[in-house]
């Protein structure tokens, strides 16, 4: 069995108690909107020629990219969609993009820049939908800005766009657009109430000095002190790593956050209809689980701002998956070594002090299953989650622990009937008298 999680307070800056509603969550949804959403566009890459890791997006001209910004209106009950779909598919958070590289904010302030037209704050709406659906709330922010004359804006000039070599603007220049940073910070961590998480981006384009990161994590720590910070400000201590679009081989050290999208577009890109399944999607989300960290799955909602057709019927399939196994993902901790199960696995607290083990199968089991390296003699019940229904097992020691007794380690054989197999994935729930 693995340990509860420990995190290093060299990369935790947050204390454990703050970030305990992070390790219950498990799944959160991640919200790519922007005026790009009502084009069938991917955000800000377009502006700069694309990139490589996402061969869906459509090429813009650089004089398209800003025309009709402030046209985009989502319908009303937009932010309401999206927080509702989170919570009903068991997801404790969701975050949304309230600016993108494109430097186009999704909020109402007195601050300089192009935003949403007519005073909308789409940013106010979606806090309030999280709320009222019991979702934590997070606020992404990209650090670089294309479009703001001092960072300096993007144009032709500069292509190929080249990640590390931006052009930087003169002293007096970039100190103006730190402040103006620092600023926008402000407004996002005072004017909606209680944020729970921040997450930038961008920051590959300056170094944390040209980003004044140490002081910019001491303002946000300050405005909000229960604030989870992502890893992508560099400089900063980070309570989470992010990696992207993939499951790490090794979970990273303390907490982690993998964010995938459903297709090969963040935004929503019409031509790409290269779609995960529901299947592939849960199998994600219980191996994730299974080493301690979150899955943050994301949508681009359409023009209208609602969640696409494809997306949805993702949706739709996870949530009915999670309304039976939801306890093998929410709350858990990781269970077993891969060499124990042939799969992930987690763990969680079970009634009158028993321990619970959940084994997620991730490939279709056969008529035995065969859990190894355990104390198979404190093995009290095996159900199957969502059906409930009871297994029968048997039990392997040495030959000597058989003769001489105790409490060995050894073998669990589950066996299996064709009836417990869920179309997704099956779950067997272990119940334990002590550690497994």
């Amino acid at each position: 069995m693995a340990p509860a999680s420990e995190h290093d307070p060299r990369s935790t800056q947050v204390d454990d108690d703050a970030g305990a509603w992070f390790d219950a969550a498990r799944f959160g949804m991640f919200i790519h909107v922007g005026h790009a959403n009502a084009k069938g566009w991917e955000l800000s890459w377009p502006l700069v020629g694309g990139v490589g890791s996402l061969p869906a997006a459509p090429r813009v001209a650089f004089e398209d990219w800003y025309t009709d910004v402030d046209s985009y209106q989502p319908a009303p009950d937009a932010t309401a969609d999206w927080c509702r779909s989170a919570a009903d598919a068991g997801m404790g958070y969701a975050v949304m993009v309230t600016q993108h590289h494109d430097g186009v904010a999704n909020f109402a302030s007195d601050l300089p820049g192009r935003a949403l037209s007519g005073g909308r704050d789409l940013v106010a709406e979606f806090c309030e939908s999280a709320r009222a659906n019991g979702l934590r709330i997070g606020l992404y922010l990209s650090l670089s800005d294309w479009g703001h004359p001092d960072y300096p804006a993007w144009d032709p000039s500069m292509a190929p766009y080249n990640f590390i070599a931006y052009p930087r603007p003169d002293a007096v220049t970039w100190q103006r657009f730190v402040e103006q940073l620092a600023a926008r910070i402000t407004h996002l961590l005072t004017a909606y109430g209680q944020i729970d998480m921040i997450w930038f981006d961008g920051g590959w384009e300056r170094s944390p000095d040209e980003w004044h990161a140490t002081e910019l994590e001491a303002l946000i720590r300050s405005l909000q002190p229960s604030i989870m910070i992502n890893d992508r400000l560099p400089g900063a201590h980070a309570d989470f790593q992010t990696p992207e679009q993939l499951i790490p081989a090794e979970p990273p050290e303390g907490r982690f956050e993998t964010c995938m999208t459903m297709n090969l577009s963040w935004g929503w890109v019409p031509e790409d209809d290269r779609y995960t399944t529901a299947t592939e999607t849960i199998h994600l989300l219980g191996e994730i689980a299974g080493r301690g960290g979150n899955l943050l799955l994301n949508i681009g909602p359409g023009p209208d701002g609602h969640i696409v057709a494809e997306q949805r019927n993702i949706l739709d399939e996870v949530t009915e998956w999670m309304a039976a196994h939801s306890s093998a993902i929410v709350g858990t901790r990781p269970g077993f070594e891969p060499w124990q199960w042939h799969g992930p696995s987690t763990c969680s607290p079970g009634p009158d002090g028993l321990e619970l083990v959940h084994l997620i199968c991730v490939m279709r089991p056969y008529r035995h299953v065969v859990v190894r390296g355990v104390h198979p003699r404190r093995l009290r019940s095996a159900t199957v989650m969502g059906t409930g229904a009871t297994l029968s097992w048997t039990t392997r020691v040495s030959a000597i622990d058989e003769v001489f007794g105790g409490d060995p380690i050894g073998e669990i054989v589950l066996e299996i009937d064709e009836a417990d197999i869920d179309p997704h994935a099956t779950v067997f729930t272990l119940s334990f008298e002590g550690s497994p």
